[in-house]
């Protein structure tokens, strides 16, 4: 293996793991809007604006899971082409 495939290569698998990382910090994100959300729920039920806040911030939360695990497939698919086509 030559010096320029391995550093492709080590390249490649550094853009997945970032990938990856990426991913994981969207699914964070969306938790903890979710969680924010549902504490508004729990300890402020009685206000209906803050139960619109509460609302807002859980379909906020499902809507950042979904765009970042459609990122992280379409990205995912991307590099895996690539590397289908080196080979």
């Amino acid at each position: 293996m030559a010096l320029s495939d391995l550093r492709d290569t080590l390249a490649l698998e550094r853009t997945r793991l970032a990938n990856e990382r990426t991913f994981l910090a969207y699914v964070r994100t969306a938790l903890s809007l979710l969680a924010g959300g549902a504490v508004v729920f729990q300890f402020f039920s009685t206000r209906p604006s803050y139960m619109a806040g509460a609302w807002l911030l859980i379909a906020s939360g499902g809507l950042v899971l979904v765009l970042g695990l459609s990122r992280f497939v379409r990205v995912r698919a991307h590099l895996n082409a690539g590397t289908k086509k080196a080979e």
